[in-house]
């Protein structure tokens, strides 16, 4: 059986899904009620499963029943990948920013389920058994050396 956090995450990625503009609005008090939990298990999983690092905006406002807008960034192109290993890649990536990363390309298709399976553990912290910073360096030379392999020929200037 999934845990609350799941199942809420879930339910909110299928009506994300089936908005073409990809943004939710919602009551927090429904949307516990519906579950079944307090409104501060809505904040948890916002805040951890829908963040920035996983492609995601949320809007927020407190009184009357808590308006939540949720909006999924589209991932505009393969350029935003190069960018986005380059820029966000180049130095420190915590696990929690490199998993969202990963979930992230998973999600919109750049990368298969085995993939990401394999790229979360080899980034994992019980993998890469450093103190930090180095382990968040590690971490980032892993990332952008995988992602890099894994769409290198998507990229136009690697087309011959």
């Amino acid at each position: 059986m999934s845990s609350l956090v799941d199942r809420i995450e879930r339910y909110l990625k299928e009506l994300l899904d089936k908005n073409p503009k990809g943004v939710i609005e919602l009551q927090r008090n429904e949307l516990a009620g519906l579950f079944e939990c307090a409104p501060s298990q809505i904040n948890y999983v916002l805040s951890t499963r829908f963040s920035l690092h996983r492609g995601y905006i949320v809007e927020s406002r407190r009184g009357g029943g808590g308006f939540i807008k949720l909006i999924k960034l589209p991932l505009l192109s393969l350029d935003v990948v190069c960018r986005l290993l380059l820029e966000e890649l180049g130095g420190e990536v915590s696990q929690q920013v490199g998993e969202g990363l990963i979930d992230r390309l998973y999600e919109d298709g750049l990368l298969t389920a085995r993939e990401a399976s394999l790229l979360r553990k080899l980034i994992h912290r019980d993998t890469l058994q450093l103190e930090l910073p180095e382990r968040d360096y590690l971490r980032a030379r892993i990332l952008r050396v995988a992602l890099l392999e894994v769409i290198k020929d998507e990229i136009p200037w690697n087309k011959d």
